[in-house]
């Protein structure tokens, strides 16, 4: 029997492009000079481009063309197309997310998408990093997802096997179980939360990480039930409320955003 192929690490990327929804884009995390959220993404590339200078190369280029509120569809057909022409040697493709939170979604329609684009990618020439899903448990709102979710997850792993795709496994972070890794909106990361993911990315390239990068965090001191009541009443009101909002209204908080790093740079 065929062993499944396993991706080499690869340790001097030169150009990486990420394409997604505002997980990749990089909500809630810090804001750089202009304003716009710095994530795991974006730490990725400075992480990469600082080992290469390191090592006496050029800063890597980087582009992110993610941009909230997308669904896989038009990271795949509009995101992807245009990446693959800057003509990259990594491509991050993580979406799905948004498309999971819809009941009526065929999840097996989204793998054959992805992996119809994970395909694509290959024959361009670049590695692919996927990310898996995170497991909502604990999320009063996302966890209705659960299983959409963990069978989008089965079909990654195949779709990575398959092609030899490098897979970030999101599911398995067990520091991402604690809510202070995560922005008030309880949907996306905090700054720490996407230092962790940055990480795990690495450690799915194949790359050296800091052992302690997925350790969780020391227990938070227990809320008592009126405090955790006001907690998830504040949540409520202020987040899941307007987001409910605009979902009946057909709108996204991505329609009037564009990729914030549209075209490749080197890293400064």
């Amino acid at each position: 029997m065929t062993s499944p192929f396993v991706p080499g690490p690869r340790g001097s990327f030169s150009r990486y492009v990420a394409v997604g929804d505002s997980f990749t884009e990089g909500l809630w995390g810090d804001p750089d000079d202009e304003g716009r959220p710095t994530g795991w993404a974006d730490l990725l590339a400075a992480e990469l481009s600082t080992r290469r200078v390191a090592c006496g190369e050029a800063p890597l280029e980087d582009a992110n063309l993610a941009v909230r509120g997308r669904l896989l569809r038009p990271i795949l057909t509009e995101q992807l197309p245009r990446a693959l022409r800057m003509k990259p040697d990594l491509v991050s493709i993580v979406g799905g997310g948004n498309d999971v939170l819809r009941p009526a979604t065929d999840v097996d329609v989204l793998a054959r998408n992805l992996e119809a684009a994970v395909v694509r990618a290959k024959n361009a020439g670049a590695e692919v990093l996927l990310a898996t899903g995170m497991d909502a448990k604990d999320s009063p709102l996302v966890r209705r997802t659960r299983t959409r979710t963990g069978i989008l997850n089965a079909h990654l792993w195949t779709i990575a096997r398959r092609h030899g795709a490098f897979v970030l496994d999101l599911w398995g972070m067990r520091s991402l179980r604690d809510w202070r890794m995560w922005a008030p909106d309880r949907i996306h990361l905090n700054a720490e939360g996407h230092r962790r993911v940055m990480q795990g990315a690495l450690e799915a390239l194949g790359l050296e990480v800091d052992p302690e990068w997925d350790t969780p965090l020391p227990p938070a001191p227990p809320m008592t039930p009126l405090e955790e009541a006001r907690w998830n009443a504040e949540w409520a009101r202020e987040w899941a409320l307007p987001w409910a909002t605009r979902r009946l209204r057909g709108r996204s908080s991505g329609d009037t955003i564009t990729a914030k790093h549209p075209e490749p740079r080197p890293f400064p």
